[in-house]
């Protein structure tokens, strides 16, 4: 058998490292010119780097890392929510990373190089057209010129290639734009003094304003981390289109996005200075899609963001590509017939992905804070006597049940 993987991101080429390891053929492909450290900080939670654990890559992301051990829910007041363990301190037996992302893409990446040869990755090659037959399924890649270069002939092929995936618009050719949220997602990382334990993240605020902190890897000294930091805040309405493409890579505009972090207080972190000591950062309109009635047609089937893209909430954008991959990757193992290890990987994985998608528009974990801030807008001297413990609980862990990453060890918030 071999698989024709389109897309150089985390989810195809960890799809490629995953057909590797039970012995199937496959050839990646990547529409840029090269597979370039893009993105600033993501998390990766322990379910998914079980997976990489398992394929021998933890030793790799401990280089160029942070163990995640501790994450805080604040208000925007900067009063505390929700607080608990992460990682391996919450009893997990592999860590939670907080990663540039264009580092883990890396680790992966040389790990694909190393186990199928250069030869196995492709770049420079857009997809222009596939058709499939009886026998197989034929790619057609193009240059950025327009020029044709090679097309490529599999048993099955993989649409691993992002939000704007050219599979899943030749599948869904009606389906239109991305849907946008009126929210604007700013990004970026600068070096930082440390802060509390110093591998600790912190989350402010609800889904309509919020501030994410959290350390993504050493810094310049042993007092200070590579800090990534977000500011995600509503600024349009949810039936406009986005002002801008969605694009990871648009330079944010410091004018546009002060005026909205005067309204967090995080007491542990000067959030208006950590910004202000960043030289660039990113802008990025918050779009997802609606999930769809199946990913597979034939011989062809979706991954990671091109088949459930979701808003970055509750850390799982990365770590559900992961997953599809081992699930994907499984699949093809064990089934008789291409067609059947398609059908069998979309009846696992598209119903989950589906209720994840679904829960992130809600808020995902992260619920919890909105829950606080819409009961005590002007905050409050009583956690409890506003929201539950139990209450708090069971938004935090019904949502870590949905994503498959549910805690080992519950610690109270204070």
């Amino acid at each position: 058998m071999k698989a024709i993987i389109v897309g150089g991101g985390i989810g195809g080429l960890t799809t490629a490292l995953m057909l590797r390891a039970r012995g199937i053929d496959c050839e990646l492909f990547e529409q840029a010119d090269s597979i370039r450290e893009l993105g600033v900080g993501i998390n990766t939670l322990p379910h998914a780097i079980r997976e990489l654990t398992g394929l021998g890559l933890l030793d790799r992301l401990d280089e160029v890392a942070i163990r995640t051990d501790e994450l805080y829910y604040l208000t925007r007041r900067g009063q505390e929510v929700w607080r608990e363990k992460r990682g391996m301190d919450a009893g997990y037996d592999v860590p939670q990373f907080s990663i540039h992302r264009g580092r883990l893409q890396s680790v992966i990446h040389r790990a694909v190089v190393e186990r199928l040869g250069a030869d196995a990755v492709h770049t420079g090659c857009r997809l222009g057209a596939f058709s499939q037959d009886e026998g197989g399924v034929s790619a057609y890649f193009f240059d950025r010129h327009g020029s044709h270069t090679l097309t490529a002939r599999g048993d099955v092929l993989i649409g691993a290639d992002g939000i704007h995936s050219f599979v899943r618009r030749s599948l869904f050719p009606d389906e239109g734009p991305p849907c946008w949220n009126g929210l604007m997602l700013w990004r970026g990382a600068t070096d930082w003094p440390v802060f509390l334990t110093g591998s600790s993240m912190i989350v402010a605020g609800g889904l309509n304003a919020k501030a994410v902190i959290y350390p993504i890897a050493e810094g310049s000294s042993p007092a200070s981390r590579l800090t990534n930091w977000a500011v995600l805040v509503r600024i349009g309405d949810a039936n406009t289109p986005p002002p801008r493409r969605e694009d990871w890579s648009r330079p944010g505009k410091r004018d546009e996005l002060m005026p909205h972090v005067a309204g967090f207080n995080v007491p542990q972190v000067d959030l208006a200075a950590l910004i202000g000591a960043t030289p660039e950062f990113w802008e990025y309109p918050c779009c997802d899609r609606d999930p769809l009635p199946h990913w597979t047609s034939g011989r062809v089937t979706l991954l990671g963001d091109a088949a459930h893209p979701m808003y970055p909430v509750g850390s799982n954008g990365a770590s559900q590509a992961i997953l599809d991959a081992r699930g994907l990757a499984d699949a093809l193992a064990s089934a008789e017939h291409p067609r059947q290890a398609l059908l069998a990987y979309q009846r696992k994985r598209l119903p989950m992905t589906a209720e994840i998608v679904a829960a992130n528009r809600r808020g995902g974990p992260e619920g919890v804070i909105d829950a606080v801030e819409q009961l005590a807008p002007q905050g409050f001297s009583d956690l409890n006597a506003i929201l539950s413990y139990d209450a708090r609980e069971s938004i935090v862990r019904g949502y870590a049940a949905k994503a498959g990453f549910a805690a080992r060890v519950v610690q109270r918030a204070s």
